[in-house]
């Protein structure tokens, strides 16, 4: 395969403004990508996967390259690194002078046998993952360096699935189904549908399948009031309209007001006319006076660790602290606590995370439980492993108030 400069360069900038600028991954690519209307699907295809996945091994290629600080130089060596592993023959570039092929073979043997080299992954997180997973986390960890699958969940308010199949298939849109999600679509590849007239329409959303089997966990029935606590842009929130037909309240609650604004575009485009949105501050000013054992049913999907779908959001990894995990724990059951007081007797809330850590899931459940003994019990969990079903990590409970 011959290596473009104009393409390597461009790799470059997206690697230096998401691992040296902080900036996020999935925007920056899509910015990238945007930039040059000439680029045809092979040219893209290599600049986003090759900035992926040097972010995705980040520490695999620090080793082969011997990196201790990283500058833009060392984005060279490690963009020529990786091309070396897949067996590319190297331009006669100054950037990758001091690369020796045989050298960077010998030292990935060496780091196959490491696992958190291997993996590349903190010190700490592979600690903290085998404390908590044991034997399972390897297995996780390798999962979760894999690509995402690119799935979508069609809005059953404006189309049904047998619609969107035909419409895929008539454009030659490669897709499958999976037994996990009945709305559910998994497209063979990414595709961008920003422009694309059915999604505009509100006929589908953008949804991984492991995140579409929440709404249909809470029970919700046409009639219903349900709030969404930390709904952030609704994906879940649209669903839960969806099973609800449109019949009914939901109060989709979130601290940041830019999400609950794209809400509120998504939840037009769709055609979900139920949706309330609101700022959590507002919520938590007045609920002791007008929420109190108001719902039949709450979601609370709580901030996370995000481990479960590190393998869309692989710079995320990089972000992340022992630190910030252990402060999410207080944050998560607060947050439970909270919005236990606003449902009903009789009435079901799921608490959710995209988390594959005990400590964020069953743990805190237990917790919660034996804070409100007699109060709450615990109906059914599920856990969905990333190697298992080959999506992305997810943990809920869904709990009674009795």
């Amino acid at each position: 395969m011959k290596i473009h400069r104009v393409l390597a360069t461009a790799v470059i900038k997206g690697l230096k403004e998401i691992l040296l600028e902080h900036q996020q991954a999935d925007i920056t690519v899509s910015k990238l990508l945007q930039s040059n209307a000439s680029w045809g699907k092979r040219d893209r295809n290599f600049i986003a996967e090759n900035i992926y996945g040097i972010v995705r091994y980040k520490r695999l290629y620090e080793y082969l390259c011997s990196e201790e600080t990283w500058g833009e130089s060392s984005l060279w060596r490690t963009l020529g690194a990786k091309l070396i592993l897949e067996e590319n023959t190297l331009p006669e570039w100054p950037e990758f002078a001091e690369l020796k092929p045989v050298d960077i073979q010998i030292k990935n043997e060496e780091a196959r046998q490491i696992r958190k080299i291997r993996e590349s992954i903190p010190d700490w997180l592979d600690e903290l993952g085998e404390k908590e997973l044991g034997d399972t986390w390897e297995q996780e960890i390798s999962a979760l360096n894999t690509p995402a699958k690119f799935s979508i969940r069609v809005n059953t308010l404006k189309t049904d699935t047998n619609a969107i199949k035909q419409l895929f298939t008539a454009e030659a849109i490669p897709f499958s189904e999976t037994g996990l999600a009945p709305d559910a679509l998994i497209l063979e590849a990414r595709k961008n549908f920003k422009n694309y007239p059915a999604y505009r329409n509100g006929l589908f959303e953008i949804q991984d399948v492991s995140s579409q089997l929440v709404a249909p966990f809470l029970e919700v029935e046409p009639g219903m009031n349900v709030i969404d606590g930390c709904c952030g842009a609704g994906g879940k929130t649209l669903h839960l309209a969806a099973l609800m037909q449109n019949e009914g309240e939901i109060l989709a609650v979130d601290v940041s007001p830019k999400k609950l604004e794209e809400l509120e575009v998504r939840a037009k485009r769709a055609h979900c006319t139920i949706v309330k949105p609101m700022q959590a501050e507002k919520l938590t000013r007045n609920f002791q006076a007008r929420l109190n054992s108001f719902a039949d049913r709450i979601l609370v999907d709580v901030p996370c660790s995000g481990l479960g779908v590190l393998r869309r959001k692989p710079d995320a990894k990089w972000s992340l602290t022992a630190k910030f995990v252990s402060e999410l724990l207080v944050t998560q059951a607060e947050i439970l606590d909270e919005y236990a007081l606003m449902l009903k007797r009789g009435g079901l809330l799921v608490y959710s995370t995209c988390s594959i850590l005990p400590r964020e899931n069953e743990h805190q459940v237990q917790a919660f439980l034996k804070r409100n003994e007699g109060r709450f019990e615990l109906i059914q969990e599920k856990r969905i492993s990333p190697s298992k079903s080959g999506f992305d990590g997810f943990y809920m409970a869904k709990l009674k108030k009795v």
